[in-house]
């Protein structure tokens, strides 16, 4: 007779990877279906379930009550999609505010939000050093001020307006 969810539990959570792997086969399905539901998207919800089932690994041992792993497990997977969702939403945001920012810089219009995509957008920031990343994304996916920058950045306002100028014209080259 196979053991019971509580039992691999029990001995996942004294790190017994076998264990944890049928739990993973049994769940799977459930969790990669109900996030494929959640945002629509089979290979999003396949990468949102690998995700939950690492931070379950992770956290295994502060599951209290074994018997509740499911609706335990349940719970990251719709913290993992919540992550996912806010972040997407702060990479939109990111890349229409950088689009107006390439219009009033005379960018003709040429690089739009539409025609900007997650994958052309991380590899124009993966140019960038890591501080013009660093204030390009504060300024453009978190919308903070270059006053606000400044403080949150402890770099001189000045040299917060250089880098998001120069970060800028690199990305605006490479689109």
């Amino acid at each position: 007779m196979p053991d019971s969810d509580e039992q691999l539990v029990r001995r996942a959570q004294i790190r017994d990877h076998a264990a944890f792997g049928e739990l993973v086969a049994r769940h799977q399905q459930k969790i990669r279906n109900w996030l494929a539901h959640l945002c629509g998207d089979r290979t999003r919800a396949d990468d949102l379930a690998q995700n939950t089932f690492i931070r379950a690994w992770e956290r295994i041992r502060s599951l209290q009550e074994a018997a509740k792993f499911s609706p335990w497990l349940m719970r990251i997977a719709y913290n993992e999609f919540l992550k996912s969702h806010r972040a997407a939403g702060r990479r939109l945001r990111m890349t229409k505010r950088f689009a107006r920012h390439q219009d009033v810089l005379g960018g003709g219009g040429e690089t739009r939000a539409d025609d900007i995509s997650r994958l052309e957008l991380e590899r124009a920031l993966a140019l960038l050093s890591e501080q013009e990343r660093a204030v390009v994304v504060l300024n453009y996916a978190y919308g903070y001020s270059h006053r606000e920058v400044s403080k949150l950045t402890d770099l001189p306002i000045g040299t917060v307006k250089s880098l998001i100028h120069r970060g800028s014209r690199k990305v605006r080259k490479h689109a």
